[in-house]
């Protein structure tokens, strides 16, 4: 089968990807872009509690255009609904929950990820706009579980996926597993273990898509 003959996931299809690998129960941070798109694809069927920096514990998926309360968002600046038994409170307390260890898990953007679970997705460049690495460090480290959601490549083509990072880091050694646009990859021990693709594309299709060396469990779909 040709390396080409397949279709990367939309953003959307990759947060459902992502909300059917978190386990019922769980309190998880999404943190801005991609990842934020899982409060929308959430089963009914399980209890996951989401929270914003800004202070909320327990809102659910984006509303509908006819029923958005302006007061209501999140950290990210986008509005969203409440569940059952929400709760808001101060944003010291927010992070106070963060720093603490309360987090089972969190759910990043990437510009780039390394094969030791470096993160890097604040900046790209002096030039860049934002003045700090912000929140995204205190998640970093203070999550149980720290996942990434990103799509393969950039616009141009070069690889997210890479040995070492070169643009300021957020956090050092803190990912355990990326979803992108193509794939499910684990970060074991210093290597990108490959545990899904999309249909059609082969192991030597998504190697030449990645900055560093791909392992690939026995089970990978091809």
């Amino acid at each position: 089968m040709s390396p080409d003959s397949f279709t990367p996931l939309s953003r959307r299809a990759m947060a459902k990807r992502i909300a059917e690998d978190i386990q019922d129960g769980w309190y998880v941070n999404l943190g801005i872009g991609i990842p934020t798109l899982v409060a929308d694809a959430l089963p009914d069927s399980k209890d996951i509690f989401l929270h914003s920096e800004n202070g909320i514990l327990g809102f659910g998926p984006a509303p509908d255009p006819d029923h958005v309360d302006p007061w209501l968002i999140n950290a990210g600046k986008q509005h969203v609904t409440l569940r059952p038994g929400a709760s808001f409170f101060h944003h010291a307390d927010s992070f106070a929950m963060i720093r603490g260890g309360h987090l089972d898990l969190c759910i990043l953007g990437a510009f780039e990820v390394s094969s030791d679970g470096d993160i890097a997705n604040w900046s790209t460049s002096a030039q860049d706009m934002a003045p700090a690495v912000g929140g995204a460090m205190d998640l970093a480290v203070g999550a149980k579980r720290v996942w990434v959601a990103t799509e393969h490549t950039t616009r141009e083509g070069a690889p997210k996926l890479v040995e070492q990072c070169h643009y300021p880091l957020t956090a050092p050694g803190v990912v355990s597993r990326i979803y992108t646009n193509l794939a499910v990859i684990d970060v074991e021990n210093g290597h990108f273990v490959v545990r899904d693709m999309v249909s059609g594309l082969t192991p030597e299709g998504l190697q030449k898509l990645t900055g560093a060396k791909l392992y690939f469990r026995e089970n990978v779909n091809a």
